[in-house]
């Protein structure tokens, strides 16, 4: 009877508002057993007839080269986030504006990140990888030269919009780390490489704190202060400028094979059946990601309003020490960005994905109180070692939220649920700052520093109710069991993973 070879009709590729995250999965395995005879011939996993979804992976060592060159654009960006205040009260005297306004030079960031991320990561499923970097790079070169051309007292407006480009390159930055990670690297070290992109924002933040204030010392001669910002500018535009040409030229959108099976599943999906409207609202009724976004917003927004207003707090206790405010800003980064690379490691040998996040959270809340209330005590190496602490686990977060959410959303953009994460820190980036800015000048830097001190601790119980639905690790897994066994000899034959030699 003809009928007993038709192959049964599936329902391939497509993921629609009522199906589980798994269901792509699951229709996969069904293929992989009706095809299971071609796969044998071919010992390799055939999705489509198409070489793009073709099953062998391979491991490119050209990823080892854009992830560095996407944590150097993102260094240069986020260097200058901080690098107004930092100064706060030097670049208040040059323009002859107030605290709160260059408090706005950071909250700048934070609030052009809210209302163009949607935007950007609709970009990101159209155009691709590559085009989000040529625009982010672009954009932040332009900022950078806008900034040179405003270095005059009356010129606060000019340095202000050169500070909103770069603002709007990191819309393009920010959330790029997991996206990058899932498309260029294996699953065993996809939380390394997530932390690596990290790592390039985080040390940018460290020289943003500890550069201004050597290369722009406090002085009275206006002419001279004028000649040491445009150095600073100068230095800069230099170094945006070299980035942008090196990405116009190296960097790429993807590997011609994809490094994971997750990542193969993915590249199923017909370009025609994605709906990034449909993806947003599935990522809003996903339980534990909503409960992810609060808390990574929480912890988040602390850190930004803690860097913003680091210099405010320093001078208010230790009068003239710019200087060591700028260090203690770098310490409080540098050992954040052990904190990623140590978690990034971690959880790539554990997946143990919520109990790292709620320990790390945990240890910020903790670290956080200690360093209230030991600011005021006169002691500069007691407040180095205590933001070193709170760095160590605050800014550690950070690719551990980006690890989990890419976990908790599986098949979804990575690029998308990132950026949904950074919204709601942005959100409470600028809440926390305006609010711990005005406590601060009301009650004392101690009052403004319990009051992150309660919002971390929420966020901490809060990270407790997540539950732990790892969608990527089960894929991953799915993928593996269905691959077919060797007729020859039983065995069940593992997927091909090819580490190249060569670009």
């Amino acid at each position: 009877m003809s009928g007993e070879n038709e192959k049964p009709a599936l329902v391939y590729g497509e993921i629609n508002d009522n199906q589980n995250v798994l269901d792509l999965e699951k229709i996969t395995i069904m293929k992989y057993a009706v095809d299971s005879e071609d796969v044998r011939m071919e010992h390799k996993i055939g999705l489509q007839n198409s070489d793009d979804t073709n099953q062998t992976i391979k491991l490119y060592k050209r990823r080892w080269l854009i992830v560095l060159l996407f944590s150097s654009y993102s260094l240069c960006n986020s260097f200058q986030w901080i690098q107004y205040g930092i100064i706060n009260n030097i670049f208040m005297k040059f323009y002859g504006v107030d605290s709160f306004t260059i408090d706005w030079m950071s909250m700048i960031y934070m609030l052009t990140y809210i209302p163009f991320i949607f935007p950007v990561t609709w970009l990101l499923d159209k155009k691709g990888l590559r085009v989000i970097a040529l625009v982010a790079t672009a954009m932040n070169c332009a900022g950078t030269w806008i900034k040179v051309t405003s270095v005059r007292p009356d010129l606060f407006a000019v340095t202000m919009f050169g500070q909103f480009c770069c603002s709007f390159a990191q819309v393009f930055i920010l959330g790029m780390p997991s996206k990058i990670a899932s498309v260029w690297f294996g699953s065993e070290e996809v939380s390394t490489a997530c932390s690596i992109g990290v790592f390039g924002n985080q040390l940018g933040i460290a020289i943003g704190f500890l550069v201004p204030p050597i290369l722009v010392p406090n002085g009275e001669d206006m002419d001279q202060l004028a000649y040491d910002i445009s150095i600073m500018f100068y230095i800069t535009a230099g170094v945006a400028t070299l980035l942008f040409i090196l990405v116009v030229m190296a960097f790429q959108e993807r590997p011609e094979l994809p490094p994971t099976q997750a990542q193969a599943t993915a590249r199923c999906i017909p370009p025609e059946q994605y709906s990034y409207t449909a993806s947003i609202l599935r990522l809003l009724r996903n339980k534990p990601f909503l409960l992810l976004i609060l808390t990574y917003g929480l912890n988040v927004g602390c850190f930004y309003a803690v860097g913003t207003l680091l210099n405010r707090m320093i001078i208010e206790h230790y009068p003239g020490e710019e200087l060591n405010a700028g260090r203690i800003g770098l310490t409080i980064v540098i050992a954040g960005m052990v904190g990623s690379l140590i978690c990034g490691i971690w959880l790539d040998r554990t997946k143990t994905y919520k109990q790292t996040t709620l320990t790390v959270y945990l240890m910020s809340f903790v670290g956080m109180l200690v360093y209230a209330f030991t600011l005021s005590l006169g002691h500069l190496w007691v407040v180095f070692l205590t933001a070193g602490a709170l760095g160590f686990f605050m800014t550690g977060y950070l690719p551990l939220g980006f690890e989990f959410g890419v976990e908790l959303t599986y098949p979804e953009c990575e690029g998308t649920s990132s950026g949904l994460l950074n919204c709601s820190a942005q959100v409470f980036g600028i809440m926390f700052t305006i609010c711990q800015g005005k406590i601060i000048d009301n009650y004392g830097t101690l009052a403004g520093n319990i009051f992150l001190c309660v919002f971390l601790f929420i966020g901490s119980v809060l990270t407790g109710f997540i539950k732990s639905d790892l969608q990527r690790q089960k894929a991953n897994q799915l993928a593996k069991a269905a691959v077919p066994a060797d007729p020859e000899d039983g065995n069940i034959s593992a997927p091909a993973v090819l580490d190249e030699t060569r670009f």
